[in-house]
C-alpha cells in the first residue's frame, strides 16, 4: 500500500510487487521492512537497480541494512538472473512495438527506447523495460497504463510504471532529459559491458555508475545522450547489439568498429512465403505490403513438394506462380519481384526439385528442415552438394535452431562458412523469431570466413514484414556484419549478376 509521504508495505502487496522484488523477498534474502526501506530512500523496483545498490554500497547506510545483508542480495541477485525465465526476443518485440509507439505519442516526451537485453536485441529477453525522456513523467504515465494490452498495474511510482501485459510483466522510466542519457546506457547493459567501461574510465580518471560519470574532481557530467558518455570517454557511440563485454571496447578505442548494417542499407528482401506454401497471405497482398515499406525488389520463396509445410509448391503449382508473378509485375512496375523457391535438401544431397524446374527461377534457396537422423559429418554433405549446386544461390537459416525449443546443428561452421566463400553461396541471417540464424556469433564468423550474408525477414505474414527484417537487421548487427557483406544491400542488378555469375560458374 502506498501512504502520503512513505511506502508501507503488507502481505497483502506482495503480490502486485514488481517481478523483480517479489522474487527478492519469496527467496528470503529480504525482510519487508528492508524491501520498503529499499524502495523508499533508493527508488528501487527492478534487479538492475539493485544491482546498482549494490555495487555502489547503497544499501548498507540504510536502516536494518549491514554489508553481510548487501552480500546476501548480491548473492540472491546471481540466482534472480538464473531463474527468471526468459521471453523469446520476437514476442517481446511484439508487446514493446505498440507501447512505444504510445510512449512515443505521449505529451512531453522526446524520445521512447527499449533497454536491456531486448534493445540488445539478444535471442532471448530477460525483462521488458522501455524508458522514455520527458521533463514531466505523469502525462507518459497516464498514456501507457490506459493502453488497452494491460491486464492490470502491478505498480507506479513518480517516473516508473510496472504493468503485466500478456503474462508478463514490462516495466516503463520516464527520466529527466538531462541525464537520460547515463541512465539508458546503464539500463541497456550489458552488465559485463558496463562493467568494462567502468574501467574503461577508471583509467581516464572518471567514476562510472548507473547515474553517469564522475569526474576526479567531483564535478558530475550530465548526459542527455548516452554518445555524450562514450565522447567524454574517448570512445565512438558503441551500438547496443555489440555491448557484449568482449572487445567491443578495445576495437572502438583503437577506431575500428565498423559501420554496421542498418535498416536503411537493405534494399529488398530474398526470402518470403505467400499462400502458394505456408504463407497466410497472397502474392499481391506480400508485393503491397513491401511497396509500403519502401523496397526496391523482392523473392517470393514458396516451400518445395517435400518440406513439411502446411502447403507446398507443386512443379505445375510453380509454372502457374510464375505466370501469377508475371501479372503483378504488369501491375506493380515500380518493385521488381523475383519468382524463387525454397527448396530441401533432402537426405542424400538431391534438392526436391528436378534442375529443368530450378532453372526456370530468379533465386533458388535451398534449406535443410530436417536432419533425418544423420550425423554431423552426413549434414555437412548435404550443404555440400546444396553448394556445389550452380542454380543454389542462398542457404537459409544454416543452423536450423528453433529458439528456444532446438539448439543449432553440431556442425563444423568454420568449414561451412569457408565452403560457402569458396562456391559463392550466400548464407542467411533469418529473421523469423524461431530461428534468428544465423545467430550474432556466427555471423561474424561467416563474414570474417569470407562468405556472403542475406538479411531476410523469412515472412509468412504481410503484417510481419518489417518486424521480423529488423529482428534480423539486429541479429546481423550482433554479428558485426556491414553493408559490404550483404547480399539485399546491393542494387538489383549486382544482385542478378551474382546469381548468374554462380550459375555460369564463375
Amino acid at each position: 500500500m502506498y501512504e502520503a509521504g512513505g511506502w508501507v508495505l503488507l502481505e497483502s502487496t506482495i503480490a502486485d510487487l514488481p517481478a523483480d522484488l517479489r522474487w527478492l523477498y519469496e527467496s528470503g534474502a529480504v525482510s519487508l521492512d528492508q524491501l520498503a526501506a529499499m524502495h523508499r530512500r533508493l527508488g528501487v523496483t527492478s534487479a538492475a537497480d539493485l544491482a546498482a545498490a549494490v555495487q555502489e554500497h547503497g544499501l548498507r547506510d540504510l536502516e536494518g541494512f549491514d554489508p553481510s545483508a548487501e552480500d546476501a542480495i548480491a548473492s540472491a541477485l546471481l540466482n534472480l538472473r538464473a531463474s527468471t525465465p526468459r521471453i523469446p526476443l520476437g514476442r517481446a518485440m511484439a508487446i514493446a512495438e505498440a507501447l512505444l509507439a504510445r510512449l512515443r505519442a505521449a505529451p512531453g516526451v522526446r524520445w521512447a527506447l527499449p533497454a536491456g537485453s531486448l534493445r540488445r536485441g539478444q535471442d532471448t529477453v530477460g525483462d521488458i523495460e522501455l524508458v522514455a525522456a520527458a521533463d514531466t513523467a505523469a502525462p507518459a504515465l497516464d498514456e501507457i497504463a490506459r493502453a488497452p494490452e494491460v491486464i492490470r498495474c502491478l505498480h507506479r511510482g513518480d517516473r516508473r510504471v510496472y504493468l503485466l501485459i500478456d503474462r508478463v510483466q514490462v516495466g516503463v522510466r520516464v527520466l529527466e532529459p538531462s541525464n537520460a542519457g547515463s541512465e539508458l546506457l546503464y539500463l541497456t547493459g550489458s552488465a559485463r559491458h558496463f562493467d568494462a567501461l567502468q574501467a574503461h574510465a577508471a583509467q581516464r580518471g572518471y567514476r562510472l555508475t548507473s547515474a553517469g560519470l564522475t569526474a576526479s574532481n567531483g564535478t558530475r557530467l550530465l548526459a542527455a545522450g548516452e554518445d555524450e558518455i562514450y565522447a567524454a570517454l574517448g570512445l565512438p557511440f558503441i551500438p547496443p547489439e555489440i555491448r557484449n563485454g568482449d572487445d567491443e571496447i578495445a576495437a572502438a578505442a583503437r577506431g575500428e568498429l565498423p559501420t554496421f548494417v542498418a535498416r536503411g542499407d537493405i534494399r529488398g528482401d530474398l526470402h518470403m512465403h505467400s499462400t502458394w506454401s505456408d504463407g497466410r497471405d497472397s502474392i499481391e497482398t506480400m508485393v503491397r505490403a513491401c511497396r509500403t515499406i519502401g523496397y526496391e525488389y523482392i523473392a517470393i520463396t514458396d516451400h518445395s513438394p517435400t518440406s513439411a509445410s502446411s502447403r507446398n509448391l507443386s512443379v505445375d503449382g510453380a509454372k502457374k506462380q510464375a505466370d501469377e508473378i508475371a501479372r503483378l509485375r504488369e501491375q506493380y512496375p515500380d518493385i521488381a519481384i523475383l519468382h524463387g523457391c525454397e527448396v530441401d535438401i533432402l537426405p542424400d544431397g538431391r534438392l526436391d526439385f528436378p534442375d529443368r524446374v530450378l532453372e526456370r527461377f530468379d533465386i533458388v534457396l535451398a534449406s535443410l528442415h530436417e536432419r533425418a537422423g544423420q550425423s554431423s559429418e552426413q549434414l555437412m554433405k548435404r550443404y555440400a552438394a546444396a553448394m556445389q549446386h550452380p542454380l543454389v544461390t542462398l542457404i537459409t537459416h544454416p543452423t536450423n535452431r528453433l529458439v528456444p525449443y532446438r539448439e543449432a546443428y553440431d556442425l563444423d561452421y568454420d568449414r561451412l562458412f569457408a565452403m560457402a566463400a569458396e562456391t559463392r553461396t550466400v548464407l542467411e541471417v533469418d529473421g523469423a523469431p524461431t530461428h534468428l540464424d544465423l545467430d550474432g556469433a556466427r555471423a561474424r564468423r561467416a563474414v570474417s570466413a569470407g562468405a556472403t550474408v542475406a538479411v531476410d525477414s523469412d515472412g509468412h505474414r504481410a503484417d510481419l514484414l518489417e518486424r521480423q527484417m529488423m529482428l534480423a537487421i539486429m541479429t546481423a548487427r550482433r554479428g558485426w556484419v556491414e553493408p559490404r557483406h550483404v547480399l539485399n544491400a546491393r542494387p538489383l542488378d549486382e544482385v542478378r549478376a551474382f546469381i548468374a555469375a554462380k550459375r555460369a560458374g564463375r
